[in-house]
Parts: C-alpha cells; sequence; structure tokens
C-alpha cells in the first residue's frame, strides 16, 4: 500500500530524534475543557508545561462522554499560540469519522503555525454511540482508517489521488491543486492509540509505535508492545524506537493525601454494568484493579514503578495526567512539581 511505503521510509530514521526525544520525555495530557473556568484550568497547565520545559500536551478526541475534546486540533491552535517549545498532540484523533483531506488540511495548518511541534496520536474510536451520530457502520472502522491515512500521507507528500475514494467523496479534481504538505518532512510524528489485537497489527503493518492508554493495565501494555514490536515489518534496533505511555500519576507528600486521591479515582473509574458491552480488549483494562492502572504514592514509591516501566517496557515518552479527582488544585501542582524535580531525575539514565 502506499501509506505503508511511506510509513517504512521514515522508520528508518531515528524515531526518537524526530520526537525530540532524549532519555525520558515528559508530556501532560489534558481532558477536554466545557467551559470558560475549565479552559482557564486547561491554559494554566499549558502555561506550566511550558514554564517548567516539558516535551508536549495532548488531548484526545471525544464525542458524546465526558473527558475528551471534540475538535482537538483547534483546541491545540490555541495552545500554539501562546507557547514556544511545548510539542502539540493528539492522543487519538478520530480518523474514521473525519474527512480525511481535511485532517491533512488542518494537521498542516496547526504544523505550520506551531513552526513543526505537531505529534500525532491516531485512533479508530469504540463507541455505538460514536458511529451511529457520523452514520458509520462500526465494521468498516478500521477500514475507513487505513484508507483515510493513505490519503492523509498522499496529500503530506504533495499528491493527488490515484484514485476516488467513494466513502469520502474525493477525487483527483478536489484536492490535486491544493499544497497540504505540513512543516515537518515528511510529515508530523505518527503513533496509534490501540487496544486490540486488530488494531496493534494495523500500526504494526505501519512501523508506527503503539501509544498505550492510561486505562491499560502495566501487564496488558507489555504483552501489547510484544506482540506489536513482532509484527512490525522492519524493526528498529532497542534503543531507537519510541515507548510513549499515557499514566495517571500523582506524587503525594503523606499517606493520607495518596489515599484520598485514590479514593478519588476509584469513584472516578467505576463504570456501569453497561460496561459489559465493552470490546473485549477495553472491558479487560478498565476491570483490571485500579492499582495496575495509575502511579499514586510517595515520590519513592512512584520512582520505583516509573523504574519499572522504564526497564520493562522501554518506555521513553511518559505521558502525565495531572487532572485528578480527589486533589486541590495546588496538591496537583505539587504534585506535578515533584514528578518533575524528584522522580524524573532519578529515571534519566
Amino acid at each position: 500500500m502506499k501509506g505503508e511505503r511511506a510509513s517504512k521510509g521514515s522508520a528508518g530514521a531515528d524515531e526518537r530524534s524526530r520526537w525530540g526525544i532524549e532519555g525520558l520525555a515528559l508530556g501532560i495530557s489534558l481532558g477536554g475543557a466545557t467551559g470558560a473556568a475549565a479552559w482557564q484550568q486547561a491554559l494554566h497547565w499549558v502555561d506550566w508545561a511550558e514554564r517548567h520545559g516539558l516535551h508536549s500536551v495532548w488531548l484526545p478526541e471525544m464525542h458524546f462522554a465526558p473527558g475528551g475534546s471534540t475538535s482537538p486540533l483547534l483546541c491545540l491552535s490555541a495552545f500554539a499560540a501562546r507557547t514556544k517549545r511545548l510539542r502539540l498532540a493528539t492522543t487519538s484523533l478520530l480518523l474514521p469519522i473525519h474527512p480525511p483531506l481535511r485532517v491533512a488540511s488542518e494537521v498542516a495548518a496547526l504544523d505550520h503555525l506551531s513552526q513543526g511541534r505537531v505529534l500525532l496520536g491516531l485512533g479508530r474510536g469504540f463507541r455505538a454511540p460514536l458511529f451511529a451520530a457520523f452514520g458509520i457502520d462500526p465494521a468498516t472502522k478500521r477500514d475507513r482508517f487505513d484508507a483515510a491515512l493513505d490519503l492523509i500521507l498522499a496529500a503530506w507528500r504533495g499528491e493527488g489521488s490515484d484514485r476516488s475514494e467513494t466513502d469520502f467523496e474525493a477525487s483527483k479534481s478536489e484536492h490535486a491543486d491544493a499544497d497540504r504538505r505540513p512543516y515537518q518532512t515528511p510529515h508530523p510524528p505518527l503513533a496509534v492509540a490501540a487496544f486490540g489485537r486488530k488494531g496493534l497489527a494495523q500500526a504494526a503493518r505501519r512501523g508506527l509505535p503503539y501509544l498505550a492508554s492510561p486505562m491499560e493495565p502495566f501487564e496488558l501494555i507489555r504483552e501489547n508492545l510484544e506482540y506489536h514490536h513482532e509484527r512490525i515489518p522492519e524493526p528498529l534496533a532497542p534503543g531507537r524506537q519510541v515507548v510513549p505511555v499515557m499514566r495517571t500519576i500523582f506524587v503525594a507528600q503523606n499517606e493520607m493525601t495518596a489515599a484520598r486521591v485514590m479514593a478519588g479515582l476509584e469513584s472516578e473509574t467505576r463504570l456501569p454494568r453497561a460496561s459489559a458491552k465493552l470490546p473485549r480488549a477495553i472491558a479487560r483494562a478498565v476491570n483490571a484493579p485500579l492499582a495496575e492502572r495509575v502511579v499514586v504514592g510517595s515520590v519513592a514509591q512512584v520512582t520505583d514503578r516509573l523504574a519499572l516501566y522504564r526497564e520493562a517496557l522501554g518506555m521513553n515518552l511518559l505521558v502525565a495526567r495531572p487532572q485528578l479527582a480527589g486533589a486541590t488544585a495546588a496538591e496537583r501542582e505539587a504534585s506535578m512539581d515533584l514528578l518533575c524535580g524528584e522522580v524524573l531525575p532519578g529515571l534519566a539514565n
């Protein structure tokens, strides 16, 4: 496939360099802001991340459910306007529901606006209301993902389509004269958010990193990384791979605060019985014990847990979620200060 050939060519380079990763990089993941106060809080975290020299800020795309952004590229453009160094990333831009040439154009515009600071985590989606609202048969989501990504990669190469995509109503005449090439060459770094084996295999075929979700327990991430790596056509040498992992993290100053935060997370992540209808891979993740999906504790405890992620998984990009239930705004910021100032220095090698 055209997209596969392009991906293999870019995978031969040192991907860590393209991602701007040296040692262990730290990013933050923010949820969707739905009002003025939430927006101010999100912008506060963006300013904090820029001030502390973090690697990146990440936004998930989500519709008809709390915790995500309906327009992550639009939100990231606001972040680009107030930052100079921070990379701007999506955790799961949902390709099957979007016109691919519009995605190519908007990503290219954001990449130029930010002077090459865009990272793209790509996803397919899994919630039934999402596909129903956009009039998409869920059974076609992987085919739509591949077709969309092929068109996007072609647009970024400055090529017109050599075929008609009925599903997306795209043809040569509609986009052959448009320049959608991004600032970065050949395009912004890509990763794929995946839960199940089919999604992991789809990412591996293109040589794209697997982006581990904060919902997945440690052992599942290890299994997924092994499965993914075994299926990459041209695997990178150890130490050159990009291994991004998203985690819910809280560094507590005392045991009482840690217990309160864990209780808040238990309440936040408790799912209704309807969760049994979730895809099997996702149900396995969310039904795992909370302690296997979050990292909460003292400086020493958090350092030990993250050291295991470094050693066993090869994690070199940690994306932390700072907006936690059960903690005050001051405690959340103090936690991130401890993560940057005391935990990460012990994990740098």
